[in-house]
């Protein structure tokens, strides 16, 4: 595998409104369970559409990954120019900070936004672009965006064997109670601390 989309939520979806919430370090290392065995087997490039939630989370596992993956690349593929305009600054300025490490940026649709057929033409670039997509999204937890991208991926999985991933709020709460298991070694027993562990959406 050469070229691996990653995409889900977005931030406000999971009532996540700032970077200090206590639950993105645990889905980006549920993203990162997913990804180092691809990466083990070659993977070369991932790439996302650069909204603000688990796009960006996920290009942070990436930046991270690349100094045991040197080979790593990263690229982000936006609907529309200047996607990041109407968000607010501390968002911007984080946004920028991540562009500053990404190997090639790009844009579908060569102007601001004008209408849903931007997302759709996107979305449908990046699906013949990459071989498989990791997809951050539960139907369980209630319909959200990330929903029509589960339908046109699994519908090219189906069709020509692309790879389809899924990160749910069970791995995203796993990752969670591995860190608490993790803690516990240096205290003794993991269980002391309950047998859930932190809920990885509980906002601070």
């Amino acid at each position: 595998m050469n070229n691996l989309l990653v995409t889900g939520y977005r931030a406000h979806e999971l009532g996540i409104f700032g970077q200090k919430h206590k639950g993105i370090p645990y889905i980006r290392k549920a993203i990162e369970s997913k990804l180092i065995p691809l990466l083990e087997e070659g993977l070369e490039w991932v790439i996302t559409p650069g909204q603000y939630g688990v796009d960006l989370w996920a290009c942070e596992s990436v930046i991270a990954l690349k100094s045991d993956y040197p080979h790593l690349k990263l690229s982000i593929l936006t609907a529309f120019e200047g996607q990041e305009e109407k968000w607010s600054e501390d968002k911007q300025e984080y946004y920028r900070g991540i562009l500053k490490n990404v190997d090639y940026y790009g844009t579908v649709s060569k102007q601001p936004y004008s209408g849903p057929w931007q997302f759709t033409a996107r979305d449908d670039l990046l699906l013949r672009k990459t071989d498989g997509i990791i997809l951050v999204y539960d139907e369980d937890a209630g319909d959200a965006s990330p929903r029509f991208m589960k339908e046109k991926a699994l519908r090219k999985s189906r069709e020509d064997g692309y790879l389809y991933l899924s990160v749910s709020s069970e791995d995203i709460q796993n990752a969670a109670n591995e860190e608490l298991a993790d803690m516990g070694d240096g205290f003794g027993e993991a269980d002391n601390y309950g047998d859930k562990g932190p809920d990885w959406n509980e906002e601070i």
